[in-house]
């Protein structure tokens, strides 16, 4: 008898007669689809704060968040781990990504890299995982070789896994301690999950990195204040951000940017509390380099 197929591989009905279809009519039902996938992900927020909690209290730790995928599911992971440390200012070692087949598949497919669960279980060996990190696997149909054997060896070492799928009663939903498995249903294009599947694992993907910097004094407000300063539309962010927090000038914001060495955190903290560099950054890391409790140690 057939293997059942997963959710994500079903054909659609709503979209059987798309190849008669006119191109609004195309459009039109795409965004239809696309539409359910919010509700989807809304759906499944209990068990994303879960799956937060756990990684904040290793990444507190000390530890580090790996993601792992294969195709389209580990290209957004690379995608999300890269924009950590010019966004939030993490480590470039803090968040790492492995993908199925290395380097080459970022760009193109590597066939039948994903079918290997040893290579899964070796790459992230090989990145020394231990009980202070936590691995996301990422795999639509919950059954990509290459990530069930990364999650194997992730709790095998006391890691924390997570398992983001599409495909509730998944392998990868069963193997994980923390599954995420928003059921957006099957694609407008049988199996093509790039699109609703993967516009879900973008959004967990989004709510998982983001709410741990928020959780970890990354982010003031709802200002990026740990952004690296890497051109120009990042320095004029980075002046307007310290503007809006100390209510002071371009000019004074651009100045005191200068004196921090362009760090946003610093120069806040330095005009805030009329601090010299080195005694903003004294307090800064003795409070583990968090914002919000540096500026309200003021009114302490």
């Amino acid at each position: 008898m057939p293997e059942p197929l997963p959710l994500t591989e079903a054909a659609n009905p709503r979209s059987r007669e798309i190849d008669r279809a006119s191109t609004e009519e195309i459009l039109e039902l795409m965004n239809s689809e696309d539409a359910r996938v919010a509700a989807a992900v809304r759906a499944e927020i209990p068990r994303i704060a879960k799956a937060l909690d756990a990684i904040v209290e290793r990444w507190e730790r000390g530890g580090r968040l790996f993601y792992a995928g294969a195709g389209t599911s580990g290209r957004l992971g690379v995608l999300d781990a890269a924009e950590c440390p010019p966004t939030f200012g993490t480590p470039p070692h803090r968040v790492q990504a492995l993908i199925a087949g290395g380097k080459d598949a970022l760009l193109q497919a590597v066939e039948g890299a994903e079918d290997s669960p040893e290579a899964g279980a070796r790459d992230l060996a090989d990145r020394g995982i231990d009980r202070d990190d936590a691995l996301v696997g990422i795999a639509a149909s919950g059954r990509t070789p290459y990530v069930l054997g990364a999650v194997e060896c992730a709790a095998s070492a006391g890691a924390v896994t997570v398992g983001l799928s599409c495909s509730p009663g998944c392998a990868l939903e069963r193997a994980a301690s923390y599954p995420i498995t928003p059921a957006v249903g099957p694609e407008v294009v049988a199996g093509s999950t790039r699109m609703k599947s993967g516009t879900a694992q973008k959004l967990v993907l989004n709510m998982l990195s983001t709410g741990l910097m928020v959780r970890t004094g990354c982010v003031l407000g709802n200002l990026m204040v740990n952004v690296q300063v890497k051109n120009e539309k990042l320095a004029r962010r980075a002046e307007r951000i310290v503007c809006e927090v100390t209510g002071c000038r371009l000019a004074e914001a651009r100045a005191t940017l200068a004196e921090a060495g362009q760090n946003v955190r610093l120069a806040i903290l330095m005009r805030a509390r009329r601090l010299d560099r080195e005694d903003a950054s004294t307090q800064l890391a003795l409070l583990g380099g968090n914002l919000r409790k540096a500026l309200e140690q003021e009114n302490a």
